[in-house]
Parts: structure tokens; sequence; C-alpha cells
């Protein structure tokens, strides 16, 4: 299968501990071999733990804290999910001001699983058509989405999955819009 060709883009992954492992290297890998850079952004230096359901996985190095990152030198944004890792970053005024930043600059942003609580926070979830984990669905319509239950879902550059199981279609449609660029339609 072929896959988009991203060389020279660069991918911001905004989490921190307790993401879902599998969402974070997944798509981390399926980017790299599509030729861009993804860079894990988080709120503090050092390391994030990764977690494999509710059991401890691998640790990973934070290549730049969130406050000392800038928007505009991405371009895309990646949002693993993991309850604990979304409704930490939810809380996290810098993560949300960065979210935020990728849809006022009309830039792709994906976001799997618990991952759209940022996007409810950032204020780019009313009026768009999404999915996520089933249990996000009710917050996600409080806060103005359509929400879908599908594998895959795409909103004029904003990327949405359920769950791991649907990481095949959530890093290619992933990797299409980051070679698309920016949508005029992708906006907070």
């Amino acid at each position: 299968m072929a896959t988009a060709d991203i060389s020279g883009k660069k991918v911001a992954f905004l989490l921190t501990d307790g993401v879902e492992q599998i969402e974070l290297t997944s798509p981390w890998q399926a980017v790299q071999d599509a030729g861009g850079q993804p860079v894990l952004v988080a709120p503090k230096p050092g390391k994030i733990q990764g977690f494999e359901g509710t059991d401890k996985g691998d640790a990973f190095e934070v290549d730049v804290a969130v406050g000392d990152a800038t928007p505009a030198d991405y371009d895309a944004l990646v949002l693993p999910g993991g309850v604990v890792n979304a409704d930490h970053l939810r809380a996290e005024s810098a993560a949300i001001e960065f979210t935020r930043a990728f849809f006022e600059a009309h830039k792709p942003v994906a976001s799997i699983c618990h991952g759209p609580w940022l996007l409810i926070e950032a204020g780019a979830v009313d009026g768009r058509r999404l999915t996520s984990y089933h249990t996000l669905a009710t917050d996600l319509r409080n806060a103005g989405a359509h929400w879908v239950d599908q594998e895959v879902v795409v909103d004029q550059g904003l990327v949405t999955s359920r769950s791991p199981k649907d990481l095949p279609a959530f890093n290619a449609k992933l990797l299409e819009e980051i070679a698309e660029g920016a949508h005029a339609g992708q906006t907070a």
C-alpha cells in the first residue's frame, strides 16, 4: 500500500504521563516511515510514562516542553489518547493554547481515543464531525460536535478515531492530511 510522502514535515505529538503507548508509537512510526519528523511535546521536560491499558509500558524522552514549543514550527499536531494522559492535558493551559494555535493556523490535527477531550478545551469541536472513544460521545455532543461511531473521521483537516483497533485507518488519514497541508475550514 502506498503511503503519503511527508518528507520535511515536522509533526508535534502532544502528550503526558498515562498516554496509551500504541496510540503514540504507531502514528509516530507512520510519520517517520513517510519521511516526517515526529517531536514529543509535553508539559514538562524529562520522560513520559506510557501505558498498555492499565499496565506500565515504556518511558519516552520529551523533546520539548509545551511552554517552550512554538506551534508555527510544526506542520501538524497529533493527540494520542489514554484516559490519564488526556485528562491531565486538558487541565494544562499551555497545552490548550498550543492545540488551539494549530486550528487558528488551519493546520492538520489528529486525535484518537480520549484525545478529543483536549479539543473540547481548545474550543475546536463546535459544529465539527468527529469520533472518539465511545465514553466521550456525550462530552463532545455537549460541546457542539456531531459525534459518529466510525473507524476514522476527517473534517477539514481534523482526523479522529475511536481506539487502537482503528490505528491503520487513523495513520493513513493522518499522513494524507499532513501531505495536503493547511485546510481553510480547519478552525477553532
